[in-house]
């Protein structure tokens, strides 16, 4: 078994306790409730935190997996990786404060990964979803639109560097910190933090089709929050760090791809085509 808590999370939680049978019992505000896992937020000592526990995938699910040569999901231990590899190259997420983990069966192996609430946030999807109707006009709504772009390239620029493909890769798992006023914040001032870790994949190379997946799934959440061709162009001279000349004479079939991913999930998503952006 093994348990690490940071010291001020420890020193918060009741005396003569099993911690790990304790934290894997907490109840509070429930995000998911599957069969073997659970996603919630709970106070403690007037701090907020969230919780996900894993209680085993079982082998069906493990088999499953691994017939459709994909890693399994096995438990806590990826995010908690994920989490650690964010913060090495200096991507914005959770702040960990307690992880465990327990039991050899894979299949029905125990863990979970603690962190803090990120508290007076708003995900980039909410934050975006009034620009189709009333786009940014004035010149602190167009710095702060260029300036999240930005931002987010540099992210996905960074995490693919590092091995990670996030899988889940959408503008809604994007939280924008609204503790100070964004349209007066410069740049390098915004907190923007990357979550839902679930499913991420960690390597040493990620292979181009989970690039792929990771953008065009990017450019599908973005379909409908009225960004314009100049804001795509944007986003991908800084994603590949070159200038847009470049990488539209180099990279025309990685993009040519990541668009018909998006327009496939729009589709699924939407029963229609999307309209040209």
């Amino acid at each position: 078994m093994t348990l690490e808590l940071s010291p001020v999370f420890a020193a918060q939680l009741p005396a003569g306790i099993d911690v790990f049978d304790y934290l894997m019992q907490l109840d509070g505000e429930m995000f998911r409730d599957i069969a073997n896992r659970r996603t919630l937020r709970f106070t403690l000592n007037g701090k907020r935190y969230f919780l996900k526990a894993h209680y085993g995938v079982g082998w069906k699910e493990i088999f499953k997996n691994l017939l459709q040569l994909r890693l399994p999901v096995l438990g806590a231990r990826n995010e908690l990786r994920a989490i650690q590899t964010l913060q090495q190259v200096g991507i914005d997420t959770m702040t960990l404060v307690a992880h465990g983990e327990r039991g050899l069966n894979p299949a029905r192996r125990q863990s979970f990964v603690i962190t803090e609430a990120l508290e007076q946030t708003v995900s980039l999807e909410d934050f975006c979803a009034d620009w189709e109707n009333n786009p940014p006009a004035s010149p602190s709504q167009l710095r702060l639109k260029r300036a999240l772009i930005n931002r987010v390239a540099t992210m996905a620029r960074r995490m693919h560097a590092s091995g990670i493909n996030h899988r889940d890769f959408y503008i809604c798992h994007f939280l924008l910190d609204i503790s100070a006023d964004v349209f007066k914040q410069s740049p390098q001032a915004l907190r923007l933090s990357l979550i839902d870790l679930h499913r991420v994949q960690l390597r040493k190379r990620i292979p181009t089709r989970w690039v792929v997946k990771d953008i065009g799934g990017l450019y599908f959440s973005s379909m409908r929050i009225g960004l314009t061709r100049r804001d795509l162009y944007r986003f991908m001279k800084v994603y590949r760090d070159t200038s847009l000349r470049s990488t539209l004479r180099e990279d025309g079939k990685f993009w040519s791809r990541c668009r018909l991913r998006a327009c496939s999930l729009y589709h699924s998503f939407y029963h229609e085509l999307p309209a040209t952006f």
